[in-house]
């Protein structure tokens, strides 16, 4: 039974949605890697050592869990703890679309031209947009291709747009037939 399982995706593509989906559906508490690479959210990263502290005591003290989001880099010593890692790609131009109007429902008018949050906004909008065309030197899909094939546990691509209950089931089809075996 898959009672380590890590979703994966550039910013915008659903991992967190999934893991908190999942783990509705599951008896696996949900984490998300950004609660630990964060200190205080999207301004401030935890410094390295703590974070790989944190997040390895409570992978240790979790499981069953799924972790959502990235761990590409900072977290490459993780990879002995997954048993399932799940892939999610959507096309470049509805994750954009999602992330402005993610960004928007954060920080209203201020993320528009003219707001306090605006360059902010733009800026990460700018890194966010190279995932699927940058070198492993960010956030991108080649930088997770490359982590993905240093995998030792099987890897379950979803890719396109596919809503939240097809990705559940798709998963929860996978957890079922390793499940049977």
């Amino acid at each position: 039974m898959y009672s380590r399982i890590h979703i994966m995706g550039a910013s915008g593509a659903g991992t967190s949605t999934l893991g908190r989906s999942l783990a509705e559906r599951l008896p696996h508490v949900h984490l998300d890697s950004d609660d630990y690479f964060w200190e205080h959210k999207y301004t401030q990263q935890t410094e390295l050592t703590e974070r790989l502290r944190t997040i390895q005591r409570d992978l240790d003290q979790q499981e069953p869990y799924i972790l959502s989001g990235a761990v590409c880099g900072w977290g490459d010593g993780l990879r002995p703890r997954f048993d399932l890692v799940v892939f999610l790609w959507i096309p470049p131009e509805i994750r954009l679309e999602r992330l402005r109007m993610r960004e928007y429902e954060r920080y209203g008018a201020d993320s528009l031209p003219g707001g306090s949050k605006f360059q902010e906004v733009q800026t990460f909008m700018e890194w966010a947009a190279l995932y699927d065309t940058a070198g492993p030197e960010v956030r991108s899909r080649v930088l997770h291709e490359e982590w993905m094939s240093r995998l030792q546990c099987p890897v379950l691509r979803l890719e396109g747009d596919m809503t939240v209950d097809a990705r559940v089931e798709a998963v929860l089809r996978e957890y079922g037939d390793q499940v049977s075996e």
